[in-house]
């Protein structure tokens, strides 16, 4: 009896020995820590700096493709895709220090692309009655954005969008306005060169002669200078 309580612990022992001395290829490696990048925390006058540049681009590229009215559907597309980038690149700016507001801004900013994507949908859809419907969305969702960037500060995301205007080049004239109308500037006429006068050459007066000197008469005869009533006599 006493014999087996030995071999009763050696047993244990033995399996943890091969335990630890096996299994020497499945060694496994640590993984490698996960690094995030930190939020950057932007200022108050940084964000609305950096935000307003971003709707100005959104503006201008809004009102170019507003203007072209020949491809309305294709239009709509656009629109619809512009203000999902806005969102995005809204949202990685980074967090605001003064929040008091901005989360109604970019709620305002979602909703805008949202209805642009309803209006979408329904183009591709050629439903005309859904197509009124997202249209009018549209229109008060851009206001409700409007109104929210307005409130926290921001300038060019509280503007209507439109195509930039188009600034003429050096030496070129500014529209004339005619009855609310602008005309374009006609064109330059180069002014004709001058053409120098001729100047006639004077003739020297004879030796001896003065004022009131008497000319001499032509080859054949003839009067005197100075209108003298006399004529020529004989001989």
């Amino acid at each position: 009896m006493r014999l087996g309580k030995p071999l009763l612990l050696a047993a244990p022992l033995a399996a943890l020995a091969i335990a630890g001395c096996g299994g020497g290829g499945d060694e496994t490696t640590a993984a490698a820590p996960v690094t995030t990048e930190a939020t950057p925390t932007l200022s108050k006058e940084e964000l609305i700096s950096e935000g307003d540049a971003i709707c100005r681009e959104v503006n201008a590229a809004v009102g170019t493709i507003g203007a072209n009215e020949s491809e309305a559907a294709d239009s709509t597309n656009q629109i619809a895709d512009v203000y999902s980038g806005m969102v995005d690149n809204l949202k990685g700016l980074g967090e605001p220090e003064d929040e008091a507001g901005y989360a109604e801004f970019i709620e305002a900013a979602e909703l805008l692309a949202q209805t642009e994507d309803e209006a979408k949908l329904a183009g591709e859809r050629e439903d005309a009655a859904a197509m009124e419907e997202a249209e009018a969305n549209v229109a008060t969702a851009l206001s409700d954005f409007q109104s929210a960037a307005a409130e926290y500060g921001f300038e060019d995301c509280s503007d209507e969008p439109s195509a930039p205007a188009i600034t003429p080049g050096p030496g070129a004239e500014s529209p004339v306005e005619e009855g609310g109308a602008e005309v374009a500037p006609e064109e330059e006429i180069a002014p004709e060169e001058e053409v120098a006068p001729e100047i006639e050459e004077e003739v020297a007066p004879e030796e001896g002669g003065g004022a009131g000197a008497e000319v001499a008469p032509e080859e054949g005869g003839g009067a005197e200078a100075g209108g003298g009533s006399g004529g020529v006599g004989p001989g």
